[in-house]
């Protein structure tokens, strides 16, 4: 078995920044994302310690997402299927493949996470087993 890491810290980073400049720029997302945060830098480099703590173990990632998408009003199934849309799109430009993959395995089960966890707590006698999927 190898000790060689999945990825660099370096190669997480440009897989963050890619993908909310990705999101910053959408005609659905962007908007909902500017309306909730105050400071993009801070976002970012929490999203890159969520992200190290996924991709190589680091445990750098101190926090609770669930809390914070709980939070907003008015998310759908459709805008967390464009959210995995707009990764995979984000993950298919990555030149490390084998972290692309990793990355995408995990944004399933962020998305599906998230999305149950959000119906739980709006709409409980609305729950759909309706599976957020990748396109």
């Amino acid at each position: 078995m190898s000790n060689t890491p999945l990825c660099t810290p370096q190669e997480i980073q440009d897989l963050v920044h890619d993908f909310y400049g990705r999101v910053r720029k959408d005609g659905s997302l962007g908007p909902i994302f500017d309306r909730h945060l105050h400071d993009w830098d801070a976002h970012l480099a929490i999203m890159v310690r969520f992200w190290s703590s996924l991709l190589l173990g680091t445990g750098e990632y101190q926090g609770s997402p669930m809390t914070k998408h709980i939070a907003l009003p008015d998310l759908s199934a459709p805008l967390f299927e464009h959210w995995l849309d707009l990764f995979h799109q984000t993950t298919r430009d990555q030149p490390n493949a084998a972290m692309a993959r990793k990355a995408e395995e995990f944004s399933q089960r962020i998305a599906r996470s998230l999305w149950y966890g959000y119906q739980m707590n709006h709409d409980p006698d609305q729950m759909t087993l309706t599976e957020i999927r990748h396109g």
